[in-house]
């Protein structure tokens, strides 16, 4: 890896990292447990946009791990890794298929299954089929959540381009 890469890499791991940390001390958007805006996943969608899978998903593992022992919350890390990671794998599929194409769907897509997959390690965890009394407001949230940082990060990939971030540095399909 490129010493650049690995610097830019890194700046996008602290930049989602002090989201996520930021984001924890937000009031809750909504009285039910487990709706938040989700911005952290803005680097996500963004890193897919400019770099590669392998990129955007180290990234991601980083800033759950990181996120979880700065905020102290270690059951949260569950929630977050299962939710990170149906998230992901539905985006980076999603933008395969779609060609790089249709982003904020794709955005949208993985906003809906990571509250699948936090839904999931609440069943597991808790193992109280109650979780489930929640799925329809998650899944209207996270179609709004979705949409809104698709755009987010759309539009900064763009920007991003036009400053030479991405386009030289993409390997493949990793």
């Amino acid at each position: 890896m490129k010493t650049k890469k690995m610097v830019t890499l890194g700046m996008f791991t602290a930049v989602a990292l002090t989201i996520f940390v930021a984001e924890s001390y937000f009031p809750p958007i909504a009285p039910i447990p487990g709706i938040k805006m989700g911005l952290a996943n803005v680097v996500t969608m963004l890193l897919l946009l400019l770099y590669n899978r392998r990129d955007s998903f180290t990234v991601l593992l980083l800033r759950i791990l990181l996120g979880s022992i700065f905020t102290g919350q270690a059951v949260s890390f569950f929630y977050s890794l299962a939710g990170g990671i149906a998230c992901f794998c539905i985006m980076a599929v999603f933008y395969r298929l779609f060609r790089g194409k249709y982003s904020i769907l794709v955005s949208m897509l993985g906003a809906v299954f990571h509250n699948l997959g936090q839904i999931a390690a609440a069943l597991v965890l808790l193992r109280s089929p109650g979780v489930l009394f929640y799925l329809p407001l998650l899944m209207l949230s996270a179609l709004i959540t979705g949409f809104f940082t698709g755009c987010v990060a759309l539009g900064l990939s763009r920007r991003l381009k036009k400053l030479g971030y991405g386009e030289e540095e993409k390997e493949g399909t990793t």
